[in-house]
């Protein structure tokens, strides 16, 4: 589907970007990777602008146009008991300015039917305590994702995925675990890279700006104490 088309995953070289990574290149197009760890293409800092503008210069000297960018670099996730100033702004750096500061860079680069996946997070719409960090560079990038979507308008298709509880080492889980999601099961990768190729596939051309939640249910049910096993200890 994607033969000849080239890729832009930050964040590649594990776990959800990993298995995108691979799907994109199991689908014939040419990848190009940003992580921290170590890769093939460029280890650099989603959260430094110096190492954003070598990578982009990288990918547009050796290709010439971006056909998709998908936004995945994980932010640190620290509460707010702890995180210090400097931590927070990191995890937005990552989260937020990182993908907002790509698509400044490839926007006079992106080629027709070009398209944007940002990876959010469930938690762009509930948190547990202690992930104010994290919380807020997934809720920050799920509107920064309208925004791109209006701006790009006729030009690029932005939407986002936000990701439930998505095992990267692809465990199968049984018991309470599996049950409590309105699926039956704990998700995995590919769960998320499907929806990615998907979005990025002419199949989709009329959605943009959209958030799409992939999280087995979880957020679709609510949760009382007393009901159906579940309670509150104080």
């Amino acid at each position: 589907m994607f033969k000849g088309r080239v890729a832009v995953v930050t964040g590649g070289a594990n776990g959800i970007g990993k298995a995108i990574v691979d799907e994109f290149r199991r689908q014939g197009a040419n990848v190009c990777i940003i992580d921290l760890a170590e890769n093939e293409y460029f280890t650099g800092d989603v959260g430094k602008k110096e190492d954003l503008k070598a990578f982009s210069k990288k990918v547009i000297d050796e290709y010439g146009h971006v056909d998709f960018l998908v936004n995945n670099a994980l932010p640190v996730m620290r509460g707010i008991d702890e995180c210090t100033y400097d931590e927070f702004n990191y995890a937005l750096s990552v989260g937020v300015t990182g993908p907002f500061y790509l698509a400044k860079l490839f926007s006079k680069h992106f080629a027709k039917g070009a398209s944007i996946i940002n990876i959010s997070s469930s938690r762009d719409r509930m948190s547990q305590p202690q992930t104010e960090s994290y919380t807020a560079a997934k809720g920050g990038i799920s509107a920064l994702t309208h925004a791109l979507a209006v701006s790009f308008s006729g030009r690029v298709r932005v939407n986002s995925i936000s990701p439930g509880w998505i095992d990267t080492n692809y465990t199968e889980y049984t018991g309470a675990d599996a049950v409590q999601h309105p699926a039956g099961r704990v998700g995995n990768p590919m769960d998320i890279a499907n929806m990615v190729m998907f979005l990025c596939s002419d199949k989709a051309g009329f959605i943009t700006g959209e958030n799409i939640c992939i999280d087995g249910g979880m957020t679709r049910q609510m949760i009382y104490h007393n009901d159906l096993g579940w309670s509150l200890k104080l």
